[in-house]
């Protein structure tokens, strides 16, 4: 029987970890999720400032779809993030942004979502 596996381009921080995994697990019926973590990755993805940190995150996730068949790709923003201090609306906007060049990398995923984790860390799909 094959594993399913989905892609998190998640914060670092220890405290998304679990609960990103537990949703994405439940959300698309997968039985595991690669995590790619950087401190505030949707900042870095949007701003595309830190060319080098970008593309290391585009290659992580070229090897989780094409070696683990990755249909379903997340990127994550939570509250009181260290990597990302902005408040929530512009994390949020973020978030959309980071969506945007990670559909512009072309992989054959079904889906891209943004999840945000709120004050309590329970995520929810926006925009």
């Amino acid at each position: 029987m094959t594993k399913k596996f989905a892609t998190a381009i998640n914060c670092m921080d220890g405290r998304v970890q679990k609960p990103v995994a537990e949703y994405m697990q439940k959300s698309f019926s997968v039985d595991y999720v690669d995590m790619i973590t950087e401190p505030g990755p949707n900042k870095i993805l949007s701003e595309g400032n830190d060319v080098n940190i970008v593309e290391s995150l585009k290659k992580r996730v070229k090897i989780s779809v094409e070696k683990h068949g990755s249909q379903v790709i997340a990127v994550v923003a939570h509250y009181d993030c260290a990597g990302n201090p902005e408040n929530e609306n512009v994390q949020k906007e973020h978030l959309r942004r980071a969506v945007k060049v990670i559909i512009s990398w072309g992989f054959p995923v079904k889906k891209i979502i943004a999840l945000w984790l709120d004050e309590n860390f329970k995520p929810s799909i926006i925009g």
